[in-house]
C-alpha cells in the first residue's frame, strides 16, 4: 500500500482514484478545484480530501493528476499552493492530462531539480473506460522512474506501456487523436451512405464489423450515430482541443495532417450548431443537414 493524492476529479479522474484505493488498496487523498466534489468522492470511497493540490501532495508517494489543459497543469502543479510545492523528494508524478509534450518535458525539468520523479501519462478508453478500470496508459519518462510507477497504474489500466523518454507519452497519445478523428469521419460517411441507399444500417454494421473495416469506434458508435443520439461520451470540445495541439505539435515537427485538420474544422462546425458537449460521432449530424 502506497501514499497516493490524485488531483482533478472529472469524468475520468473520479473513477480512476477510486480504482487507486479499492483495487490498489492505497491511502488515497484527492484535490478537486470544485470542493464539493472532492467531499463527494470522499463520502463515497473513503480516504481524505485536501484544500489545495500542496496540501493533498505532502508526504504523498505518488501524485496523479488528470485536469483540463497545459495551464490547469501548471496551476496545480508549479502554481500557487502547487504540488510540487509539498512532494517529498523520490515521489513520483503521474500526469494522466491529454496536454502538450512541451508541458511534459517543461514540468519534467522542474521535477528533477526537487528530486521528483515525472511521467506523463495520458489516457485513452473514455469514461467507460476510467469506470471499468481499463484505460490504455502511454507513458513517457525515465525507466527506472516507470519501474516503479507501473504497477500503481495499473489499478485503472488494462494496457501500460513505456513509449520512450518524457513527452513520448503525449506524443503517442497525439497519434491516438489522429487515427479516430480520421475513423469516425470515415464511419459518419459510411453509415450515412447506407442510410441515404435505403440499406438497414444495422445489418451493415453487423456484417463489415466482422472484417478488415472493423474498429472500435464501428462497433461501439454506428449504432447510436444512425439514430442521432449523441448525448454520451467524449465531447466535441475536448476532442478540439486535443486536436489543437496535435496540430501545433505537427507545425512543430513538419508532419502533414490534411485529413485531421479538415476533421477538426468539421468538428468546429458541430460546435457551431450546438454540438460542443455532444459525443464525437455527432460528425455524422453535419452530412444530414439540409
Amino acid at each position: 500500500m502506497a501514499k497516493v493524492t490524485f488531483l482533478g476529479l472529472g469524468v475520468m479522474g473520479y473513477p480512476m482514484a477510486a480504482h487507486l484505493k479499492h483495487k490498489g488498496g492505497h491511502e488515497v487523498t484527492v484535490f478537486n478545484r470544485t470542493a464539493a466534489k472532492a467531499e463527494k468522492w470522499v463520502e463515497e470511497h473513503g480516504g481524505a480530501c485536501a484544500a489545495t493540490p500542496a496540501e493533498a501532495a505532502e508526504g504523498a508517494d505518488f501524485v496523479f493528476c488528470c485536469v483540463g489543459n497545459d495551464d490547469d497543469l501548471r496551476e496545480v502543479t508549479i502554481g500557487e499552493s502547487g504540488a510540487f510545492d509539498t512532494m517529498k523528494a523520490g515521489s513520483i508524478f503521474v500526469d494522466n492530462t491529454t496536454a502538450s509534450a512541451k508541458v511534459a518535458r517543461e514540468l519534467y525539468e522542474v521535477a528533477k531539480t526537487q528530486d521528483i520523479g515525472f511521467i506523463d501519462a495520458p489516457v485513452s478508453g473514455g469514461q467507460a473506460g476510467a469506470e471499468n478500470g481499463v484505460l490504455t496508459v502511454m507513458c513517457g519518462g525515465d525507466e527506472d522512474v516507470y519501474a516503479k510507477v507501473q504497477p500503481v497504474i495499473e489499478c485503472y489500466a488494462r494496457m501500460v506501456g513505456l513509449m520512450g523518454p518524457t513527452g513520448a507519452g503525449q506524443l503517442t497519445k497525439m497519434v491516438n487523436q489522429i487515427c479516430i478523428a480520421g475513423l469516425v469521419q470515415a464511419l459518419s460517411e459510411g453509415v450515412h451512405f447506407a442510410q441515404s441507399a435505403g440499406l438497414d444500417t444495422d445489418k451493415v454494421i453487423d456484417v463489415i464489423s466482422k472484417g478488415a473495416a472493423g474498429s472500435w469506434q464501428m462497433e461501439n458508435r454506428a449504432s447510436t450515430m444512425a439514430k442521432g443520439e449523441f448525448d454520451f461520451g467524449f465531447a466535441v470540445d475536448w476532442m478540439r482541443k486535443d486536436l489543437s495541439i496535435v496540430l501545433d505539435e505537427a507545425r512543430s515537427n513538419g508532419a502533414r495532417l490534411p485529413v485531421t485538420a479538415a476533421v477538426d474544422q468539421y468538428y468546429a462546425q458541430v460546435q457551431a450548431i450546438g454540438g460542443k458537449r455532444w459525443d464525437t460521432s455527432s460528425l455524422i449530424a453535419l452530412l444530414e443537414r439540409d
